[in-house]
């Protein structure tokens, strides 16, 4: 497809860049999976169904979505939807539709009541990759290798599998039965992971024209395990094992790229923006995708929380649906969007994590006090995707349904969290006191990350914007109290028809 594509993903590196510094050579050539072939994205055709009949269970089926071959700046072609793609602010929503009965990964379950379902566009056992096997862990003698079964699947494992069987748990009720629905339709599917992907090695085949040593990295909700359809793509470019300073040195970096997106490369990206926020990115959109992404520069932290909530989404079977529709609630009432004030898709799954940890009954643990070592802010990059493979399904003996844990989230943050004197902590399972100091001072939601401790919800900077989220949980909590419908505050229909 593109020069090297024998070797999608993985840039070779001239030798003498090799010697020059060995914190790439340790790195995983390809932390996102790689893709499928080129002639595989020619013959693959997606059926697609909507979900018009949500209420009833039915859903009813639509025209199959016709490919149109694309290219990048070398001519290849490249295949995506052709249907429209609308913009909003920053948030994109794609007229696209998804199966019903959409094929999915596999996780083993030791819950005994669940609900199976298959898995989406099965890659066949020879045309699926794996990790360089060439590192070690630590925390694993060299000679042993770690009892897998019934633990986190490994990442490549779980995006490109054969078509074996999976679980969700059982609806026994019409509120759980809609959470469910709508995370089937809306979660993300192989194929638009794809589309990312392809896009990753691309650029960072000509990214490392200006800087030989870096490499490029998929970050975020497209590899965590809570993305949607529409889901933004992130990237993190890392160009050096120290640190960089993101208000001179990344923004610089930044500002090379963007150049480059504008010039070479403007035949398949546009709108290329510097940002110059805390963390600097460049924002832009791929005409061959349709996706926008956001490229920031060595905010390594990035890489390490997308494999953290990764853990958390699949230790228990409730997380990932419970996370993909309040983050569509969010969006639905224009509360999750920080470029405006609001919350940011990062904060909200937090947010959904501590909930369920200060359950009477957690449903999740604290990964980090449980497993230190697997979690170690200072391991190194190169091991940072391997490690949650040896975490065990969480067994909670909590049996709240879908609905209930969903009405439950409102009820906790309108009449239980103390916004003023209290911070989210998912790193502590618990909601801890407000640091003093500035990150925290005056600010309406203290959200801390898990990794650097920073506030992932300071782009909450007006009290009008933060009024509007709390009023927002507290109707819908009252709303699902009463009505038991989620129709009542997340149209199904609209929200399925524009994802």
């Amino acid at each position: 497809m593109f020069p090297n594509s024998s070797n999608l993903g993985r840039p070779p590196f001239p030798p003498k860049h090799q010697q020059q510094s060995n914190f790439f050579n340790k790195l995983p050539l390809n932390i996102p999976p790689t893709l499928l072939s080129h002639q595989q994205s020619i013959d693959t055709q997606f059926n697609f169904q909507n979900a018009a009949a949500l209420l009833s269970g039915n859903l009813a089926t639509v025209p199959a979505v016709t490919l149109q071959p694309m290219t990048y700046g070398n001519g290849s072609p490249v295949h995506t939807s052709d249907a429209p793609t609308l913009f909003r602010g920053r948030k994109r929503l794609r007229e696209q539709s998804v199966p019903r009965d959409a094929k999915r990964q596999r996780f083993h379950s030791h819950h005994p009541e669940t609900t199976v379902i298959n898995q989406a566009v099965p890659l066949p056992e020879e045309r699926r990759y794996s990790f360089p096997g060439s590192v070690q862990s630590p925390l694993l003698p060299a000679h042993q290798e770690p009892d897998l079964t019934g633990c986190i699947p490994p990442l490549q494992d779980t995006l490109f599998l054969d078509p074996i069987e999976t679980t969700l748990p059982v609806a026994k009720d019409k509120l759980s039965q809609q959470v469910l629905d709508l995370f089937q339709a809306c979660q993300q599917q192989t194929c638009d992971l794809n589309r990312k992907e392809l896009c990753r090695a691309e650029l960072q085949r000509e990214i490392q024209r200006i800087f030989p040593q870096s490499r490029l990295f998929l970050v975020g909700s497209s590899l965590n395990g809570f993305a949607t359809r529409t889901s933004d793509g992130d990237l993190c470019l890392v160009v050096k094992e120290e640190p960089v300073n993101q208000k001179t040195e990344a923004r610089h970096i930044l500002s090379l790229i963007q150049k480059l997106f504008s010039t070479k490369l403007s035949s398949y990206i546009e709108r290329p923006q510097l940002i110059r926020a805390k963390v600097p990115i460049v924002k832009f959109r791929d005409k061959v995708s349709r996706v926008e992404f956001d490229l920031n520069v060595n905010n390594v932290v990035g890489i390490r929380n997308t494999f953290l909530l990764r853990t958390y989404a699949y230790i228990e079977n409730r997380v990932r649906p419970l996370v993909v529709v309040i983050k569509k609630w969010a969006s639905f009432h224009d509360i999750n969007d920080a470029s405006r004030g609001t919350l940011n898709s990062y904060s909200l799954v937090l947010m959904v994590l501590h909930y369920l940890q200060t359950l009477p009954e957690p449903i999740l643990p604290s990964l980090q006090k449980n497993y230190p070592e697997s979690f170690d802010p200072t391991m190194q990059l190169h091991l940072v995707h391997r490690v949650p493979r040896t975490i065990p399904p969480y067994l909670s003996k909590n049996g709240s349904s879908l609905g209930d844990l969903l009405i439950g989230f409102f009820k906790y943050y309108a009449t239980e969290f103390d916004w003023s004197h209290q911070m989210i902590s998912v790193r502590e399972a618990k909601a801890i006191p407000r640091p003093d100091g500035t990150e925290w001072r005056n600010k309406f939601i203290c959200v801390e990350e898990p990794f650097d401790g920073t506030n992932t919800a300071r782009a909450v900077h007006e009290k009008q914007k933060f009024d509007m989220i709390r009023s927002e949980i507290l109707q819908t909590w009252k709303i699902l109290r009463d009505k038991k419908d989620l129709n009542y505050v997340l149209p199904l229909r609209t929200v399925i028809q524009k994802r």
